[in-house]
């Protein structure tokens, strides 16, 4: 089991202090999510919260997933950064391929790359995307990223999307692994069928086992249950060893963990020493003993 530590929605600043105890304190990964704009109008919900109420993020901090990484790679040596999950659909897929191979190369191969479609519409709007067949281009644009990241010549001829004939310079070593996002049936179909993993998106718990068989179903139909593949989960059982190992059997290979919860409009009342207490007693009660 791999061990993921979530912080959103706080002081930026607090940011490389926490991964680099993170790193110290034995964790894998850090966990780095992806919001774009906060609309003045909408009448869109958001899916993984009660009522689907999105007021938790306004004027809340979050810092650009391309442009964070760095910063923090440059003060650790070792934990990778899970992007939890970047919104693919209203980017540009061949500068989403460029920014990628670009932090990978610079954090040495230190990144995970979550991909998902925006919920809201209104991100389709700002950045001029067609919301219609939106969950098609995105197939495309998977396999593009992971096509130009790859190195050499490339191009792609989709319904949806066309890229001529090029290349970047330069590209990572090894393959960023592309992890999908999402709990509807389109989305585990697309995290069966094109990703290297899939990351669970929190929401109603209790739903993670039904998610996780239907994932297994779908990758059995697809010919790859004896490929590798990464399952990163937001669960209760994370938080006990005997949970971890439940997990374990369920075929979960990353438990995501925080110590607050950022669903709220209330500010951050947190000091950088209580986040910092709270991620080093959860390595030494866990992850020290699995």
């Amino acid at each position: 089991m791999r061990f993921t530590y979530a912080e959103a929605l706080c002081d930026p600043a607090f940011l490389p202090p926490l991964a680099r105890a993170a790193e110290e304190a034995g964790y894998d990964s850090f966990l780095v999510p992806d919001s774009l704009i906060y609309p003045a109008e909408s009448d869109t919900l958001y899916p993984y919260t009660p009522g689907g109420d999105r007021k938790f993020l306004e004027d809340k901090p979050m810092l650009e997933p391309f442009t964070l990484i760095p910063w923090l790679s440059a003060v650790t040596e070792r934990i990778t950064f899970t992007v939890s999950v970047l919104k693919l659909a209203v980017r540009p897929p061949v500068l989403v391929a460029k920014q990628a191979a670009s932090v990978a190369v610079m954090s040495n191969g230190r990144l995970r790359l979550g991909v998902g479609l925006s919920p809201w519409p209104e991100d389709f709007v700002a950045l001029d995307q067609p919301w219609e067949k939106r969950g098609a281009r995105m197939n495309e644009m998977i396999e593009i990223v992971r096509g130009i990241t790859a190195g050499g010549w490339f191009e792609y001829h989709g319904e949806h999307i066309d890229v001529p004939r090029l290349k970047i310079n330069p590209v990572p070593d090894d393959p960023i692994p592309i992890l999908v996002g999402g709990h509807s049936a389109p989305a585990l179909r697309r995290a069966a069928r094109l990703g290297d993993g899939w990351i669970h998106a929190g929401g109603d718990l209790g739903e993670l086992p039904s998610l996780l068989d239907r994932l297994h179903e779908l990758r059995a139909e697809c010919g790859r249950d004896g490929d590798p593949f990464e399952v990163h989960a937001i669960s209760l059982d994370a938080y006990t060893t005997d949970g971890i190992a439940r997990l374990e059997e369920a075929g979960v290979t990353d438990v995501i963990v925080g110590f607050r919860v950022p669903y709220t409009t209330e500010p951050d009342v947190q000091t950088l020493d209580d986040k910092i207490a709270a991620l080093r007693g959860y390595a030494e009660n866990v992850i020290a003993r699995t």
